[in-house]
C-alpha cells in the first residue's frame, strides 16, 4: 500500500486523498493562502485534512516580483480529478485570478499535485503535477503534512527537496 494511499486508509474516507499547492504574492498573499485554505474546506464533496505551515518562497521564472507565501493541503474527496481542479480554478476566479502571463504576480494560484496514486495525462490536467518535484515551495509543506509521500512514477518527496537546496523557502507560521 502506497504512502497515499496510507494516509487514506487512516483518515478513513470514502474518497481519494488529493493534495493541493497554494500561493500568492499579491494583495495581503498570507491572508489570501489563509482564505484558501477555508474555502478549499467548504469545497462540494471535499474534506480538508490537513494544511501545512505558511512560507515565504522566492518567485522562480518572472523573478522581478515579490515573493510568494506558499502552502500545501491534502483533502478527501469525493470529486473525481477533472472536478476538483475546475473547483480550483472557480476558486482562482472567485479570488480575482488574472493570466497575464506565464509566472507573472498572483493573488492566487492553486495547483493540484496529487490525487492518490493517479498517474495522468490529458489536455489541461497531468497528475502528478509535471514540476512539483522541481520546487522546494511545493515539497518543503508538502513534506510537512505528508512526510513520507512518494511521487507517483518518481519516488519519495523527500529526495527530490534534497536536489532543491539553492531554492530559497523560510517557514513563517503554522
Amino acid at each position: 500500500m502506497s504512502r497515499t494511499t496510507a494516509l487514506c486508509s487512516a483518515a478513513r474516507c470514502g474518497g481519494t486523498l488529493a493534495f493541493i499547492a497554494l500561493g500568492s504574492n499579491l494583495a495581503e498573499p498570507a491572508n489570501q493562502v489563509t482564505r484558501a485554505l477555508v474555502e478549499l474546506a467548504r469545497l462540494p464533496h471535499t474534506r480538508l485534512i490537513a494544511r501545512s505551515s505558511l512560507y515565504r518562497t522566492a518567485p522562480v521564472g518572472y523573478l522581478d516580483q515579490p515573493d510568494f507565501i506558499n502552502a500545501v493541503a491534502s483533502v478527501e474527496t469525493m470529486l473525481p480529478p477533472r472536478a476538483l481542479l475546475d473547483a480550483l480554478l472557480g476558486l482562482e476566479h472567485a479570488f480575482g485570478r488574472e493570466r497575464e502571463f506565464r509566472n507573472a504576480p498572483r493573488i492566487l494560484d492553486l495547483d493540484l499535485l496529487l490525487y492518490g496514486d493517479l498517474v495522468l495525462h490529458e489536455e489541461g490536467l497531468t497528475l502528478p503535477h509535471p514540476r512539483m518535484h522541481e520546487r522546494a515551495f511545493v515539497l518543503a509543506p508538502l513534506l510537512e503534512i505528508a512526510p513520507e509521500c512518494v511521487i507517483p512514477g518518481r519516488g519519495p518527496a523527500e529526495t527530490f527537496l534534497a536536489r532543491c537546496l539553492n531554492q530559497s523557502v523560510e517557514r513563517i507560521a503554522a
